[in-house]
């Protein structure tokens, strides 16, 4: 791999997030447990992260509920920043995850592709010239025009993957989104992830479809408690999954 290709690169990456308490917690002692330097009541999330992806890679994670899959792609994205370590990426990150995240109920499923599509990084030109696909892939129709708030959760979910998949990253980081709408959508946006996947674009995916892994992704990665146990070697990664 050389050194000066790459599109994503981890090193030594800490996050850690604090413990939730059942009892009432006051402001006070929320700031104080965030600025303490003894962080006891704190728990290590990724420790110690080192990954390298080159422009055009697809690598997949796989691991335990728990491992810090979910939240490396988060620090990737940028979503997190590390407490040690650095990330470093270069170019448009889209992560498909929780989608709707950027999405203002008030305003129209149209007007809401033009919203989330800017904070996605999409120029005014982009979201014009894509708006009549990005809604076509939706099959919203009509509602397309609605208030998001009238829309159900699945509505929801496909316009924010329709939005994402035409936003053209250079770096896509995909969370479980092969179980979007029904039968037909799924078929169909699986389809178009592997699209995405075979052009010139770095992506980082996770999921337990160990067929959509093997067929989707150059190598695999297996993560525990929060540290990369195995890059370099797909069959013990996926020996290791299936032991779980």
């Amino acid at each position: 791999m050389t050194a000066d290709n790459y599109t994503i690169k981890v090193s030594d990456a800490v996050l850690d997030f604090p413990f939730h308490n059942s009892g009432v917690t006051t402001i006070k002692k929320q700031l104080i447990s965030l600025f303490r330097s003894e962080k006891k009541n704190w728990f290590r999330a990724l420790n110690g992260i080192d990954l390298q992806l080159q422009q055009g890679e697809v690598v997949g994670i796989l691991g335990p509920n728990g491992a810090g899959k979910s939240t490396l792609l988060r620090l990737v994205g940028g979503i997190y920043k590390p407490d040690r370590g650095v990330v470093d990426t270069k170019g448009r990150i889209t992560l498909l995850a929780g989608y709707g995240l950027g999405f203002s109920p008030g305003l129209s499923g149209r007007e809401n592709i033009h919203f989330s599509g800017g904070l996605l990084g999409m120029t005014t030109n982009e979201l014009e010239e894509m708006e009549d696909e990005i809604i076509e892939f939706s099959e919203l129709g009509a509602f397309i025009d609605s208030p998001l708030w009238t829309y159900s959760s699945g509505m929801r979910a496909r316009l924010g993957f329709s939005i994402a998949c035409f936003s053209k990253p250079d770096i896509l980081l995909l969370d479980e989104v092969l179980s979007v709408g029904d039968s037909s959508f799924k078929r169909k946006s699986k389809a178009k992830i592997k699209e995405m996947v075979n052009s010139e674009m770095t992506v980082l995916i996770i999921s337990h479809d160990l067929n959509t892994l093997r067929d989707m992704c150059d190598r695999l990665i297996y993560i525990e408690n929060g540290r990369v146990i195995v890059d370099d070697d797909d069959e013990l990664v996926i020996k290791l999954y299936q032991m779980e």
